[in-house]
């Protein structure tokens, strides 16, 4: 693992945050739960008001039929959330340390796991799903993310080619409307027309594009980073005409988008990340607009590339000449009005 940068000076500590899209697992070898999480939201310098949980494949129900195992995650979660809400919690102070309960409203609002391909009983899933979130749940993620090369991992679904398209998925999406659940979708670059597709035939169903759509830099698409965005940017703005699509600006953060930080000696420093980043999250911004577009860590995914702390000062970096309003949509307001949030 490289080191980790230099500390760096917070800049506009004092700048609202809503965190859209993190995860909790507790994996062989990798813990980020509620605890690192308040590390790096709470004790990292920046103003991280909430934040909102995405599913990750974590805490499912053990012998649960199939499609019902994901009911588990957002139990867990749920759980999770009213120990961040509560007023005596801080896991930051140590036993019998005097202070005040835990500032941030840690997963919020949660968006869980369905598969999608059940066709029509997946609604049950569903409900089940909005009461174990106690008024916190709020859509679900069915990853799509496919590629036929070999170096590119697929999506920890293991979905197959086409996915967004298939009969029996959009038989289970037309079912989150009603519901008043949203969709997050999560697939490769190459696959964005398949989500404008889906979008354009379910436009009473709200969508959020997780990770800038997912520019791929490895395998095939390794040393090709002008070809692949020129591809990818007519992509986003055909995709942006769509009133009921949102966007989340980061995730580039991962391995896959192919900018190699994680195989530095030390890690970067955030106006390298921004100088990097720039491009991306500019060129949403422009096609979505603020009022659709909120930036996301993504942790504890990213954190291969940065620490939490430099990854929010090139976001800032790169927002440098917004407008206050404009960053108060991008930072936390555009995010609280997706999620459905006071």
């Amino acid at each position: 693992m490289p080191d980790p940068a230099p500390i760096e000076e917070i800049l506009e500590p004092d700048l609202p945050i809503c965190d859209p899209h993190h995860h909790l697992w507790d994996f062989p070898g990798s813990r980020y739960m509620l605890a690192e999480l308040l590390e790096d939201t709470a004790g990292g310098g920046h103003r991280v008001e909430s934040t909102v949980f995405v599913e990750c494949g974590s805490f499912y129900r053990a012998g649960a039929a199939p499609g019902w195992q994901f009911v588990g995650e957002v139990e867990f979660v749920n759980g999770v959330a009213a120990m961040a809400a509560s007023d005596r919690y801080n896991p930051l102070l140590q036993p019998g340390e005097a202070g005040r309960a835990c500032s941030v409203l840690a997963c919020e609002a949660i968006v869980g796991r369905a598969d999608l391909t059940m066709g029509a009983p997946v609604e049950g899933v569903l409900e089940r799903q909005v009461r174990a979130g106690n008024g916190r749940y709020r859509g679900i993620r069915h990853a799509g993310g496919w590629d036929a090369s070999d170096a590119v991992r697929n999506s920890h679904t293991d979905p197959p080619q086409g996915l967004y398209a298939s009969k029996a998925f959009r038989e289970g999406f037309s079912r989150l409307s009603a519901l008043g659940l949203s969709f997050e979708a999560w697939q490769y670059h190459p696959q964005l027309p398949e989500v404008t597709d889906l979008a354009r035939a379910f436009p009473e169903t709200l969508i959020v594009l997780d990770h800038v759509g997912g520019p791929l830099g490895i395998g095939p698409y390794a040393g090709k980073r002008d070809e692949v965005f020129a591809g990818w940017r007519a992509d986003i703005a055909e995709l942006a005409r769509l009133p009921n699509v949102w966007v989340k600006l980061g995730g580039l953060g991962m391995t896959i988008c192919g900018f190699g930080h994680h195989k530095r000696e030390v890690l970067p420093r955030s106006a390298e990340l921004a100088e990097a980043w720039r491009p991306y999250i500019e060129t949403c911004i422009e096609a979505f607009g603020p009022e659709r577009s909120m930036l996301e860590s993504n942790f504890p995914v990213d954190r291969a590339s940065c620490s939490y702390a430099n990854l929010w000062n090139a976001f800032k970096r790169i927002t440098a000449g917004a407008s206050a309003s404009e960053k108060a949509l991008v930072y936390r307001d555009t995010a609280r009005k997706f999620y459905r949030l006071p």
